[in-house]
């Protein structure tokens, strides 16, 4: 991998952790929130059912956790099993697109 590709991938990974940091954050303070105040799942679920914010909000989510898992999946199998090249970029886009795939799938039986 190219000098250029490594640094990018080091900044995306640093950028996908930040935003994951407050997607975690709001999540984590959202629920604390929503069980202490008496709602059920149903609730919680009626509340969110056609909630376009919190669409955004988790897909954001979703896509910074399927970067950032990819990456870092990516670095753990270069270092360790010497998985390096296309080889390698090709199996991080395939876990990306899974990740973002499942997770989407996800938001939407939740939101739409």
């Amino acid at each position: 991998m190219s000098t250029r590709a490594g640094a990018r991938l080091w900044v995306a990974q640093r950028a996908t952790a930040a935003v994951l940091a407050f997607c975690v954050l709001v999540h984590l303070a959202t629920m604390v929130f929503a069980v202490r105040g008496g709602l059920t799942a149903h609730e919680i679920l009626e509340r969110t059912h056609g909630n376009y914010a919190w669409c955004a909000f988790y897909s954001l989510f979703v896509f910074a956790a399927g970067i950032h898992g990819a990456i870092g999946l990516r670095t753990v199998a270069s270092e360790w099993l010497g998985f390096r090249g296309k080889a390698a970029d090709a199996a991080m886009a395939a876990i990306a697109l899974a990740i973002v795939f499942l997770g989407l799938r996800a938001v939407a039986a939740v939101v739409l």
